[in-house]
């Protein structure tokens, strides 16, 4: 491998009068008969490097036939530019690896972010995308280091399961058998035992079970970070098929310890993104979000509230009076995003995490209150967005929990594992989860969580 500097280290190091090779694609050019301008990037910034091809170069003519997207090796004397960067390259030699050709999808003009989807193999090398990528990038490792410094062990949930985390049915079945001809029982049901695993599987739709049984189990504190899948039929702009989930789970954390560990997280998240994609984010508020970055400081700065669902729904209700709301408040319901927005944006103006909700909206595994009618459970509302982050306190008695699955008509034989960890050493624990897309959507202030992730699966769509 050819020795070269990455465009990031360019601006870095700004290395003036020494004789660099770089290496990338043309973003956009200008050329005449006597020199060429080129503007290259690598990947690694969001900033471009000017680059001055004088005409007397050997190869000039084929450099004349470069067009937008080629992708290039150039060295040359780094010199301090008169124009709006601070340093630009005077070619010496100029080595070319691929011309694109005419039918190139990605051109000068402003191109849709509609459109773009269709070409995701792409949309790397657009300016929009390149800086989503990198702030993601980003993101995933402020997470590890956040868990990390707080003593929690990364843990690899399976992908595979046997068992529906959230209880919703919403999952994609993993199978084996020729749908051309399925075994099947005497009465005529499916034969799961001739499966591969010999008995029905799917797709994760959370890791939150199986770290439980490792946070309880032993190792005290674990996170999961990995892709979880969702059969849920829901085209919109915050919806996936397939997403990335971080969900830590805590021993001896009652749901306070867990809403000071998730809005620790949040600002944690937040003050990486400002420290090393300060670029990025000027670039995504210039385009699409204006206010992304102040919305972003006032979270980092501000203490998060915190309310009660309860008081919640008599704030709502009361508001109500002389504001109207799509969805009618009452309780028992589940919050709407306008009502999360309202409660984070107009009423308390700061981040704010609800607790305690109705337990019959609620997953079969949170901790039921001493009222009979809740569970602590939290969410976290993000000014903007509303919920960023779900939450609670698990369940850790072993008759309760039962009660609960029964209740909800669950098959307990599938979770005896699960309702091991109430009869051995069972301890206080809490969790939440984090779809990590919604969070860079947040973050980066884009509108349509498709454009975060590099290949949406949604819908009638599995392209790539």
């Amino acid at each position: 491998m050819s020795e070269y500097l990455l465009i990031k280290k360019v601006y870095e190091t700004k290395p003036v009068d020494q004789t660099i090779v770089v290496k990338g694609w043309i973003k956009s050019l200008r050329q005449s008969k006597k020199f060429s301008f080129l503007v290259l990037n690598d990947g690694t910034t969001q900033r471009d490097l000017q680059i001055i091809v004088d005409a007397t170069l050997p190869n000039y003519e084929e450099v004349t036939k470069l067009t937008m997207g080629s992708s290039v090796e150039i060295e040359g004397l780094m010199v301090a530019s008169q124009g709006k960067q601070p340093v630009e390259l005077q070619a010496k030699r100029v080595h070319i690896f691929c011309v694109n050709t005419e039918d190139y999808p990605l051109q000068k003009k402003e191109t849709s972010l509609e459109y773009l989807r269709e070409v995701a193999h792409l949309r790397s090398r657009t300016n929009t995308f390149s800086a989503v990528f990198r702030l993601r990038h980003v993101l995933a490792q402020a997470t590890h280091q956040f868990f990390t410094n707080e003593s929690f062990a990364y843990l690899h949930t399976p992908i595979i399961t046997a068992s529906d985390a959230e209880g919703a049915g919403e999952m994609f079945r993993i199978s084996t058998l020729n749908l051309d001809k399925l075994p099947r029982s005497e009465k005529g049901q499916i034969d799961f035992s001739k499966d591969y695993f010999g008995r029905e599987t799917f797709l994760s739709v959370s890791g939150q079970l199986e770290a439980e049984t490792f946070a309880v189990g032993g190792l005290g504190r674990v996170y999961t970070f990995g892709p979880t899948f969702r059969s849920e039929n829901s085209n919109t702009a915050r919806h996936l098929s397939e997403f990335w989930m971080v969900e830590p789970e805590a021993s001896f954390f009652t749901l306070e310890d867990n809403a000071k560990l998730a809005s620790n997280y949040v600002k944690h998240l937040i003050t990486s993104a400002l420290k090393e994609c300060g670029d990025e984010l000027e670039f995504l508020a210039s385009r699409y979000s204006p206010e992304n970055l102040k919305n972003l400081e006032h979270v980092m700065n501000s203490p998060f509230e915190m309310v009660t669902y309860t008081k919640a729904v008599e704030i709502l209700t009361e508001v109500s009076k002389t504001h109207k709301f799509e969805y009618p408040v009452s309780w028992g319901m589940d919050l709407q995003t306008e009502h999360e927005r309202f409660l984070a944006e107009q009423y308390f103006k700061r981040p704010t995490i609800v607790t305690d909700y109705p337990k019959e909206i609620k997953s079969f595994y949170m901790k039921q209150s001493e009222d009979g009618r809740t569970v602590r459970a939290m969410d976290v509302l993000v000014p903007g967005v509303g919920e960023l982050i779900g939450g609670s306190q698990r369940e850790d008695n072993y008759d309760k929990l039962v009660k609960r699955m029964a209740e909800l008509k669950m098959e307990t034989s599938n979770y005896w594992w699960y309702l091991d960890l109430r009869k051995y050493g069972s301890v206080p624990h809490s969790g939440f989860g984090l779809g990590f897309e919604r969070a860079v959507m947040y973050i980066s202030g884009m509108s349509n969580i498709r454009d975060v992730i590099p290949f949406p699966r949604t819908p009638k769509n599995a392209e790539f």
